[in-house]
């Protein structure tokens, strides 16, 4: 099944672009996502121990995983995945 991955903020630059789209098995989750993005873009450090990181938001298909299942969250072929990193400042 083919997921779209959509990147927002600092996460944008290790990809290289705002949408890449990403090929998985059926019955795959968010953390098999994660975990085919990091191996495909090392820099992007999306776990910490087999879960996301704290500050990292991920919705699907405009769902944040919070409210669903986490990174046990099953995805449908053509979801949308987008991912925003934490912005600090002031």
């Amino acid at each position: 099944m083919q997921i779209e991955c959509a990147f927002y903020g600092p996460l944008r630059d290790p990809v290289g672009e705002k949408t890449v789209y990403r090929d998985l098995d059926a019955g795959a989750t968010v953390g098999d996502l994660l975990a085919d993005l990091e191996t495909a873009y090392p820099d992007l450090d999306l776990l910490t121990g087999g879960e996301r990181r704290e500050d990292l938001t991920i919705t699907v298909d405009g769902k944040d995983v919070r409210h669903l299942d986490g990174t046990d969250t099953a995805l449908d072929d053509g979801v949308l995945v987008r991912l925003t990193g934490a912005v600090y400042g002031g």
